[in-house]
C-alpha cells in the first residue's frame, strides 16, 4: 500500500536549466509525473547570468530530442543549426518556449529552492525501510517554506553559483571575503551592463578555463575602445592546454578559435601571464588591490589591480542531500563511477565513454546527480552528455531497462588528448610523449603502440 502510494508522487527536478528541462520532457514523454523546482525567478536562471557569452557549440547540439518533440508540437522550428547562441539566445529561443508548452507549463516552480532532500520519516542512518520512502524535500519561497514529497530525485542545479575560490588551497584566499565587492566570479559581462566597472581600470584574470578565455577577449575588445583598460592573466597550473586546446583539429570549430584567440593575447604581448601562480592573499594599498602568491621561483605580488575576475571553476553545493546516502568520487565530487573517467589530473581528452543511469544513481535508490553537477568539480561538460544522462534515467524510472542501459554519446573531439602540456612544450606534442601519425585512429605515439599490441589504448582516448 505504502509503494502505491509513492508510485503516484511525481519525480521531483531540481533545476530548470537546459538538463533540467530535458529531463522533465523525456518523463513526460513517458508519461511519469514530474514536479520541477528552480531556485531562480525565471527559467535557465544560471545561464542568464553569462547571457552575454557565445557559447562553442552549435545550435544543433544545444537542444534535446525529447524537448524539440514538444516544441514542435507548437510550431517551434530549430535556429540555424550551424549558429552559435550566446547564453542569453538559449534562455529565450529555447528554453523560455519549451517550459511554454502545454506539457511543462503547470509543472514548473520558479522561486523555489531546494534546501534539503531526505526520506519521509528516516534520516540517512537508518537503513530498515528506506526504498519504501518517498523522498521529503523541503522547499524555500518568497511565502515561507514547505515539504513536498516525490517518488525519485533529478538533481540538475548544477554547479555555477558555488564558485571555487581564489586561494590556492581550495580555501579562500586571505583578504578575499574582506575585498569581495572587487571581485567577479565567473564571467562579468565587460562590453555591456558591467562596462563601466572596467573602462580605463586593470583588472587581473584568474583561471585556465574558457571562462577566463572569454573574460581575457572582452577585456581587451574593450581595451580597444579605451586604452587605459588593461588586463593581466594568472593560472595556478603552467598546463595551458585545456584552454588553448586543439586549434584546427578541434570539431567545435569556435572551441579551437577560442583557445587559438587566447594563445595569441599572450604571444602578442597584448596580455601577461603569470602562469604557476598560487594565491595567498589580497590585500589593499593606495585604495587598488595587491595580489600575494607563490611560483617556482618563490614568493610574487601581481598588481597593484582595480578589479579580480575569478574564472576559478565551480563545485556542487552537497548540502541539500545531506540525509542522503550519496556515492560520491573522493576528490573531484561527481559520481563515483564518473570520476575515473573525466579525472582532470590523469586524461584531457576529446570524449567520455557512453555513461547514463548506472554510473548516475547513488547508493539512495532513485536519486540521480546529472549535468554539470555529475561532474563534481571537473572542469569540462556538454549538454549533449547531459542529454543523454537524463534520457536513460527517464527510461530507467520508467522501468525500460534496455532503452536505459541503450547509452550512446558522440561527442565532438576537442584535438587534445594530453596529460602533461605546460606551457614551453609545443603544441604538437601528444597525451603520452609524441602524436601519432595522421593516418592513425590514436591520440598519440603510445597509444598507437599499444592498440597494435592488441590493448584497448593507452588510457588517454577515454575520458573528457
Amino acid at each position: 500500500m505504502i509503494q502505491q502510494a509513492v508510485e503516484s508522487l511525481p519525480v521531483a527536478v531540481i533545476g530548470a536549466g537546459p538538463v533540467g528541462l530535458a529531463a522533465a520532457a523525456h518523463l513526460v514523454m513517458r508519461g511519469i509525473l514530474v514536479k520541477v523546482y528552480e531556485a531562480g525567478d525565471a527559467v535557465g536562471a544560471n545561464m542568464r547570468d553569462w547571457g552575454h557569452v557565445r557559447v562553442f557549440t552549435p545550435w544543433r547540439y544545444c537542444v534535446d530530442p525529447a524537448a524539440m518533440t514538444l516544441l514542435e508540437r507548437q510550431g517551434w522550428r530549430l535556429p540555424e543549426p550551424d549558429v552559435f547562441p550566446t547564453g542569453g539566445e538559449i534562455v529565450t529561443k529555447y528554453l523560455e518556449p519549451l517550459a511554454a508548452t502545454p506539457e511543462l507549463a503547470g509543472v514548473i516552480e520558479t522561486g523555489a529552492r531546494v534546501v534539503a532532500i531526505s526520506r519521509l520519516g528516516l534520516d540517512k542512518v537508518v537503513s530498515r525501510g528506506r526504498e519504501e520512502r518517498p523522498f521529503v524535500l523541503s522547499i524555500k519561497t518568497a511565502t515561507g517554506s514547505r515539504r513536498d514529497l516525490a517518488r525519485a530525485v533529478i538533481d540538475a542545479s548544477g554547479t555555477w553559483a558555488n564558485p571555487n575560490p581564489l586561494g590556492a588551497s581550495g580555501l579562500p584566499a586571505d583578504g578575499e571575503a574582506e575585498f569581495s565587492d572587487w571581485i567577479a566570479y565567473g564571467i562579468p559581462d565587460v562590453l555591456g551592463r558591467h562596462r563601466n566597472i572596467y573602462a580605463g581600470r586593470t583588472t587581473l584574470v584568474v583561471g585556465a578555463g574558457h571562462s577566463a578565455a572569454n573574460a581575457l577577449l572582452d577585456l581587451t575588445r574593450l581595451a580597444g575602445t579605451d586604452s587605459a583598460t588593461t588586463a593581466i592573466w594568472a593560472t595556478r597550473s603552467t598546463n595551458l592546454i585545456r584552454i588553448y586546446g586543439g586549434g584546427d583539429a578541434d570539431q567545435l570549430p569556435a572551441r579551437g578559435e577560442l583557445g587559438a584567440d587566447t594563445r595569441d593575447l599572450v604571444e602578442s604581448g597584448r596580455v601577461p601571464l603569470v602562469a604557476g601562480f598560487a594565491i595567498l592573499a589580497i590585500r589593499k594599498k593606495d585604495g587598488r588591490l595587491l595580489v600575494d602568491g607563490e611560483t617556482a621561483e618563490g614568493p610574487r605580488t601581481i598588481g597593484p589591480v582595480d578589479r579580480i575576475v575569478a574564472s576559478t571553476g565551480q563545485r556542487p553545493d552537497l548540502s541539500l542531500a545531506r540525509e542522503l546516502r550519496l556515492d560520491l568520487d573522493p576528490w573531484l565530487e561527481s559520481t563515483k563511477a564518473l570520476g575515473p573517467l573525466i579525472d582532470p589530473n590523469e586524461h584531457y581528452c576529446g570524449s567520455v565513454p557512453p555513461h547514463g543511469h548506472r554510473e548516475l544513481a547513488h547508493l539512495e535508490p532513485g536519486f540521480y546527480t546529472v549535468g554539470i553537477k555529475s561532474y563534481g568539480r571537473a572542469p569540462t561538460f556538454l549538454l549533449l552528455t547531459g542529454y543523454e544522462q537524463v534520457r536513460s534515467v527517464a527510461a530507467a524510472l520508467a522501468g525500460d531497462i534496455a532503452a536505459a542501459d541503450n547509452v550512446q554519446l558522440v561527442l565532438p573531439e576537442t584535438g587534445v588528448c594530453v596529460t602533461n602540456f605546460g606551457v614551453e612544450e609545443s603544441e604538437t606534442s601528444g597525451c603520452c610523449g609524441c602524436p601519432a601519425p595522421a593516418e592513425l585512429d590514436a591520440c598519440c605515439v603510445a597509444d598507437a603502440v599499444a592498440k597494435d599490441e592488441g590493448k584497448t589504448g593507452c588510457g588517454c582516448g577515454v575520458a573528457a
